[in-house]
């Protein structure tokens, strides 16, 4: 039985079987044990065994007080990272557009990188768009960066004349679905000197002195061919795939906010891997789960496995602050309470003295710093205090 979604899912028979089995679960792995179930066509008998054996599993899986999550989350994907491949492109799924992935990647993601080397978007859209080829594909054409050149017909430089007369191509605007009158527009507000005659267009330089005139005309020509007439600022290549029963647009850059104000795109399914950019445009719980998205998803291509609890809790210290910051000297290890863990990670010198100069005092709360100095760490059982009550000794203490 397939469980197609928007089916009836039975939660409250699941409910009642965890709550006889005094188990407490999160309301995703509730409704998960439904679908299950819904799908496995379980009786009453086997849908008792199998939350049996998850509550097991949930309680194996719990972390226990005092545990150094901190460390075992950075062993976990520190370790397997030693193993990833140092390839900076790739063709992921998409053979015309380059995509950075393994160490380069997860180093991007951690470090909270501003400007990411190849930044790009998945573009889905909503139901009544997404299987029309011929919407997509306008849209595509409004998205991905079209130049002059891509719709000339003919382009030529004349030295005699000090002129460049470029022919317009009626059929190339057609087949990428643009305005030719908004194409006019856009040259005519781009260059003073312009003569147009339907689809034959003459440019002109402005010349201060004669011996840089042929420079002069040649930088001219370069801006004509350059002018972009069409497409969403920081996007340039887009690419049109068709993905089961729908069509999606996949882009060389991002502009998540530009994009999501378009018809018919769906703003629940449409991504970028620029994380500031999510932050900037939904939020710092979705720059979150983009950061635990992008981290798991990089590991998975690399065929590597990770808990997602240890990628999660590397977000968690990533945003805590309602920013999205580095794990770098630049971010969480730089701002640190403690003077001696941040001298512990890099700039030692650079930290003890402007530690000594203000007069920083370290209270010793944290792991790093008591291991430098010797002493038992807050974790494990250095986490119990111990409080003796002393007892009257023939009336003395």
């Amino acid at each position: 039985m397939k469980v197609e979604p928007g089916d009836f899912v039975d939660v409250e028979r699941v409910e009642k079987v965890v709550k006889k089995k005094r188990a407490k679960f999160p309301e995703k792995l509730i409704y998960e044990i439904a679908e299950a179930a819904e799908r496995r066509d379980l009786s009453d008998d086997e849908l008792d065994e199998l939350v049996k054996e998850i509550k097991k599993a949930y309680q194996r899986a719990k972390v226990e007080q005092g545990e150094a999550v901190g460390t075992v989350a950075a062993q976990s994907v520190g370790e397997p990272g030693t193993q990833m491949t140092m390839r900076t492109f790739h063709y992921a799924g998409v053979a015309e557009l380059n995509v950075t992935l393994g160490l380069p990647r997860l180093i991007e993601i951690v470090d909270a990188r501003k400007k990411i080397s190849t930044p790009t978007m998945a573009i889905y859209f909503e139901e009544d768009y997404g299987a029309d080829e011929e919407f997509v594909r306008t849209i595509a054409n409004r998205i991905g960066k079209i130049i002059l050149s891509d719709v000339l017909a003919d382009f030529s430089v004349n030295y005699a004349s000090m002129s460049i007369t470029v022919e317009i191509d009626e059929d190339k605007i057609k087949d990428k679905r643009l305005d030719h009158d908004e194409i006019i527009g856009k040259i005519e507000k781009a260059f003073k000197k312009v003569e147009i005659d339907k689809n034959v267009l003459s440019f002109e330089p402005t010349i201060s002195e004669s011996k840089h005139a042929i420079r002069e005309l040649r930088l001219l020509a370069d801006k004509v061919r350059d002018l972009q007439i069409s497409g969403v600022k920081n996007i340039g290549k887009v690419v049109i795939r068709k993905e089961g029963t729908e069509w999606a647009i996949h882009t060389e850059g991002s502009n998540l906010g530009a994009v999501l104000k378009m018809e018919g795109v769906d703003k629940v399914r449409t991504t970028t891997n620029d994380i500031h950019e999510v932050e900037k445009v939904l939020g710092i719980e979705a720059a979150r789960n983009s950061i635990i998205h992008e981290a798991q998803s990089t590991m998975e291509e690399q065929g590597l496995t990770v808990d997602v609890r240890h990628i999660m809790l590397v977000a968690d210290m990533m945003t805590s602050d309602g920013i999205v910051k580095s794990i770098g000297r630049h971010g969480i290890s730089g701002e640190k309470a403690s003077v001696l863990a941040r001298a512990s990670f890099e700039e030692t010198g650079k930290h003890l003295l402007r530690a000594s100069i203000r007069g920083e005092i370290d209270h010793l709360t944290g792991i790093i710093e008591n291991i430098i100095v010797g002493q038992p760490i807050p974790l494990g059982t250095g986490s119990v205090g111990v409080v003796m009550k002393d007892k009257k000794i023939g009336g003395r203490k």
